[in-house]
């Protein structure tokens, strides 16, 4: 079932359920890919959709850390609720050890030996762990074992 479907009928089960936070976030984030598909003029593919959520849950995070800063308990739960709505439309994220593996692989495949490779290594990885893992997280791998 396509992004776009599954979220028209999760809003229909929410609005039978009464689910307040969950139509809340559902509705955004249908917005959101509205606004996106405005923009580029025609309909969205997979691809596009999912980035968009994964903008969405970039956003929530930087809202989470600064709740978390400046200590605001309540907003911090309602945040963290939402991360965890949004995460059930994203694709299943890579384990760490995958994630490791991958990195090690891509390394050996540009022959990097050092941190001046890194761009080599970012560029050839990226592709293969978009939408399936966190770029920070990826960018901190490659900095750890090319400099090992």
């Amino acid at each position: 079932m396509e992004l776009i479907d599954r979220l028209n009928e999760d809003m229909k089960s929410a609005l039978k359920a009464r689910d307040k936070k969950r139509l809340s976030v559902i509705r955004g984030v249908k917005s959101s890919l509205q606004n996106e598909s405005i923009q580029k003029g025609r309909s969205l593919n997979e691809e596009e959709a999912v980035h968009v959520l994964h903008r969405e849950q970039k956003q929530r995070k930087d809202s989470l850390h600064e709740f978390k800063k400046a200590g605001r308990e309540d907003l911090k739960n309602e945040v963290e609720e939402e991360l965890r709505i949004l995460s059930e439309y994203l694709p299943e994220q890579l384990a760490q050890d995958e994630l490791e593996t991958l990195v090690k692989q891509t390394i050996q495949e540009v022959g990097a030996s050092s941190k001046s490779d890194m761009g080599k290594v970012m560029s050839a990885l990226m592709p293969k762990v978009k939408g399936k893992a966190d770029g920070a997280q990826v960018n901190q791998l490659v900095k750890k074992h090319l400099s090992s």
